[in-house]
């Protein structure tokens, strides 16, 4: 495998600087509104979109557009809810990593992916930065503990491939280390596979003009501060060393037991969009019959007195 994707020859894309300012302004506005419609993903159904976006103040072209996104949003949600009681009801194990540069948009794929799901059956793993023991330990060994058990799915917002990115790029370790993490992890995920888990690798590929206008983002929007640290604008600098280091991941850790599959991710609707139904396509699902739920009666006690709490102990009502 070349290990090239989307992101290509880096010498012929554009910079930041090329982008001229009406298709700034409009890059930046969809930045703040995909904002927007994250709360209204949580508060509406799907049944109620027409009318929520109705009361939005946007023209029609863009209406249309965030429409269709809602809906083909809400109809992958409905089958990964689907997706999730037939792994909980077969015993499935599946690991999902999440992989990309800074700014690509896997939280947001994430956060799309886990919204309506319980997360007893489907859960987030992001680790921090390894300790000085952890360090001391075999490479794999601080991911293994949270490796599902039956019937769970586990996310990795960046997994062991931290190696051969952050790691490497960073200096973090050695080439020996490195040399010695490309001999491992094809063994290491053959293994995974042979214990019966699932294990799927998106690798979020995003140009060198969207890094630039998402790291602008962060840095004007006060909000969104808090997702840059030093290590993001020093990955910025080094976006040649993380391409490289990028390919060659890539090309040495493609395995037909658990091949990589790039998601394009300048446009985050479409990319959050592709990955859902690319996830689903993976899986022979089929919805679980459900026993039908009836609603008990509520008990009532002549006996009994609801006691009234203190007027000091209530929140105040400011809206």
């Amino acid at each position: 495998m070349s290990g090239r994707s989307n992101e290509g020859d880096e010498e012929e894309r554009k910079t930041g600087a090329d982008i001229d300012e009406k298709e700034l302004v409009a890059r930046i506005r969809r930045d703040l509104l995909d904002g927007y419609d994250e709360e209204l993903e949580l508060e509406i159904e799907d049944r109620a979109v027409d009318e929520a976006l109705l009361s939005l103040n946007v023209n029609c072209d863009e209406h249309s557009e965030r429409l269709s996104y809602f809906k083909h949003l809400f109809r992958l949600q409905r089958e990964l809810v689907k997706l999730q009681d037939w792994v909980q009801h077969t015993g499935q194990k599946v690991v999902i990593l999440f992989e990309g540069r800074d700014a690509a948009g896997k939280g947001g794929a994430i956060k799309r992916i886990t919204q309506r799901l319980n997360p007893r059956v489907c859960r987030v793993v992001a680790l921090p930065a390894p300790n000085d023991r952890e360090r001391t330990q075999w490479y794999f060994q601080r991911y293994v503990p949270h490796l599902p058990a039956a019937g769970e799915i586990v996310l990795f917002d960046r997994s062991w491939y931290n190696r051969a990115g952050v790691e490497r790029v960073m200096d973090f370790c050695t080439e020996d280390d490195v040399e010695e993490f490309f001999r491992s992890v094809p063994e290491f995920e053959r293994m995974l596979v042979r214990s019966g888990i699932r294990l799927i690798k998106y690798w979020f590929s995003i140009s060198d003009e969207e890094q630039h206008l998402r790291f602008l983002g962060r840095i004007h929007d006060p909000l969104k501060q808090w997702k840059l640290s030093p290590m993001d604008l020093e990955s910025r600098r080094r976006w040649e060393d993380y391409t490289r280091a990028k390919e060659l991941m890539l090309e040495r850790t493609h395995i037909q037991e658990a091949p990589w599959w790039v998601v394009a991710a300048d446009d985050k609707k479409r990319a959050r969009l592709n990955c859902i139904q690319h996830l689903l396509d993976h899986f022979p699902y089929h919805e679980v019959e459900r026993p039908e739920v009836h609603l008990p009666q509520r008990e009532r006690h002549a006996d009994y007195m609801r006691q009234p709490v203190p007027r000091e102990m209530f929140v105040p009502e400011r809206f």
